[in-house]
């Protein structure tokens, strides 16, 4: 066998300190793990383990993460075809993943410690809190892609807040409170919230409150990339908007989307100032949507909505953004293969999709 390069080096070691890491969280839990212990059961030194995590925070997100990305999917089951059905698929696919009150191992509470340690520190909430408003935002715009004749049209983001809002709570008691979550009466609420009238419409930004997209005329190369809604490459090639936003103004997505012509694809592009700490965040929250939508919602009646972690800034800066922050909000209109439109700053996402023509 042949000597290993640098990088496939560095990306045995990374595999190395995942798992020991993971025994490490599984064992003594997040609070009691020490980085010392994760190296010797890497069999590496500490400056190894720092050399690809910044800290043990970084560490636990990037362990949670992996593990749901790997996670084999579940048994197939019958998506729903309305609002109501959809909600309750939803509700059971995210209340499986939960610990049973019978079950003790550590393995079952490895997330245990998730909400604690994004509560810890706002360069965690904050992010934390746009990551869960873009859940949000996808599950809304699906529900109303399952209109039927005979039920309410419109906006259905506040309902799908509602949902997440009431699968979120059952998740901290489940770990709070072990026995106390009742399963099928949280999918029957769930199930109810889709009946709610909510007051929810959307209001656009006013013209006087967003930038002007600016007339441009470059060329559109971007790298390959992955749209990690749906674990495929990504399509971007296509007529549509490329909104780069930080990890502080990802509900700004959703103006692009009310905003673009139809047929046109939406991508979010999702950056930040400090992907080592919080690019783990934002695949772990996007991964526990995707296990869950995958299993109440059909592909094809998903949004026509693509979300790409670009933890280097790569695709940001074929967009010609070579700067970014957790604050980042710009936005191109891509038509032919060449941009033709770009904005920057809040209400980017709006006036580079409403450059594109009427929505």
């Amino acid at each position: 066998m042949g000597r290993l390069s640098r990088a496939q080096t560095q990306e045995r070691n990374r595999a190395r300190v995942l798992a020991a890491a993971r025994d490490e969280f599984v064992e003594r839990g997040f609070r009691d793990a020490k980085i010392d212990s994760i190296a010797e059961r890497a069999e590496l030194t500490r400056g190894a383990v720092y050399s690809n995590f910044p800290g043990k925070q970084a560490l636990y997100f990037a362990v949670l993460a992996d593990e749901v990305e790997r996670a084999p999917e579940p048994p197939y089951r019958d998506p729903g075809d309305s609002p109501r059905t959809a909600l309750a698929e939803f509700a059971r696919a995210w209340l499986a993943r939960l610990p049973l009150a019978t079950d003790s191992s550590g393995t079952a509470r490895l997330g245990a410690d998730l909400i604690p340690e994004i509560l810890a520190a706002e360069r965690t909430r904050l992010p934390y809190t746009q990551l869960v408003h873009l859940d949000a935002i996808v599950l809304g715009l699906a529900l109303e892609r399952l209109h039927r004749a005979g039920t309410p049209a419109g906006r259905r983001v506040r309902v799908a807040e509602a949902a997440l809002t009431t699968l979120h709570g059952a998740s901290q008691l489940a770990a709070a409170a072990p026995g106390f979550v009742e399963p099928f009466g949280v999918v029957s609420a769930c199930a109810q919230v889709a009946d709610l009238d909510l007051d929810d419409r959307w209001d656009a930004p006013h013209l006087t409150q967003i930038p002007r997209a600016r007339p441009a005329d470059e060329p559109w190369s971007p790298p390959a990339a992955t749209d990690a809604l749906r674990d495929e490459p990504a399509r971007l090639d296509g007529n549509g908007v490329i909104a780069i936003l930080g990890l502080h103004r990802l509900s700004a997505i959703e103006e692009a989307v009310r905003a673009a012509p139809p047929g046109a694809d939406v991508t979010a592009v999702l950056v930040s100032g400090t992907p080592d700490e919080l690019a783990p965040l934002a695949r772990l929250t996007v991964a526990e949507l995707r296990a869950c939508l995958r299993q109440a919602i059909r592909p094809s009646d998903w949004p026509r909505l693509q979300v790409v972690h670009d933890r280097d800034g790569v695709l940001a800066a074929a967009a010609g953004v070579p700067s970014v922050s957790d604050a980042t909000e710009t936005a191109v209109a891509v038509r032919g293969g060449r941009i033709v439109a770009r904005a920057d700053g809040w209400g980017a996402c709006h006036a580079a999709a409403s450059s594109q023509g009427p929505a």
